[in-house]
């Protein structure tokens, strides 16, 4: 029964104040917990309002109570409301659950050139509900985090370096270890090319009409584009100074004279 007497009043007050000089207390005590975790340093900020809307739900609760106010019946609307609420909201809430996911797991961080979801550009902001990618032609893409935190990501950036694997072809008439010294002296004319993994050069295939050699070489994240491409320029200049033809697919067509025309 609904009681709002003066002392009642005073006592529902009392618990108010008191709450929140507790509430206050504990948010501190919190605040200090949460700044020692590395891992919780983007949920920071949702989890202490998440914390602090229910420890002041409880005050009020307790309140109420005070001024007869039935609590039973209170928390069977909100908990009503609130799973009315959630089917309404179950794409929005999956999607945080993956922000929070994917914050905490880190697969990937703010910089990082991402493949995922068969999307692939660099992440240039990481929310709760959603994920931005900046593609190689400069178009922002939002993912949901839902679908993020559930499919294969391919971070490129995470371990500082990549390895460029590019295939050549030489004629049959060129040595081997001629080939493998211009395709060296290509290898290091590039100072952005690590030396630790050592670079490697192979002799892979006997093709139709040319040799296929395998270079592989190890580079910077930043700077792997440019040495894929410049080792590409590299050879065929290094190719150039040593003899070398970079053969391709070509068709010899014999002519075959007709004995009955020649006998005429």
């Amino acid at each position: 029964m609904l009681n709002l007497s003066l002392g009642a009043l005073i006592r529902a007050a009392v618990i108010v104040a008191v709450g929140g000089i507790i509430i206050r207390i504990l948010m501190k005590f919190i605040d200090r917990m949460l700044e020692r975790s590395k891992a919780l340093v983007s949920l920071r900020g949702y989890i202490r309002s998440v914390i602090r809307i229910g420890l002041w739900f409880l005050v009020i609760l307790i309140a109420a109570e005070e001024i007869g106010i039935p609590t039973t019946s209170l928390i069977a609307l909100l908990s009503v409301a609130g799973l009315a609420v959630s089917l309404a909201l179950q794409n929005t809430l999956s999607n945080l659950a993956g922000g929070i996911t994917l914050l905490v797991t880190k697969p990937f961080q703010v910089g990082d050139y991402v493949e995922a979801d068969g999307v692939g550009g660099t992440i240039s902001a990481i929310d709760l509900a959603y994920t931005t990618f900046v593609t190689v032609d400069n178009k922002e893409i939002f993912i949901p985090n839902s679908q993020l935190s559930a499919t294969k990501i391919v971070n490129f950036t995470a371990t500082g370096k990549r390895r460029a694997e590019l295939t050549f072809t030489a004629s049959y008439d060129a040595p081997t270890q001629t080939v493998k010294q211009a395709l060296r002296e290509a290898i290091d004319a590039i100072p952005q090319i690590l030396t630790d993994p050592e670079p490697v050069i192979w002799l892979s295939e006997y093709q139709s009409s040319s040799i296929q050699y395998l270079v592989r070489v190890w580079a910077p994240t930043d700077d792997y584009w440019n040495v894929y491409y410049t080792l590409m320029e590299e050879v065929r200049e290094s190719f150039g100074r040593h003899g070398v033809e970079m053969t391709y697919d070509h068709l010899n067509v014999h002519l075959v004279e007709d004995c009955r025309t020649s006998g005429q």
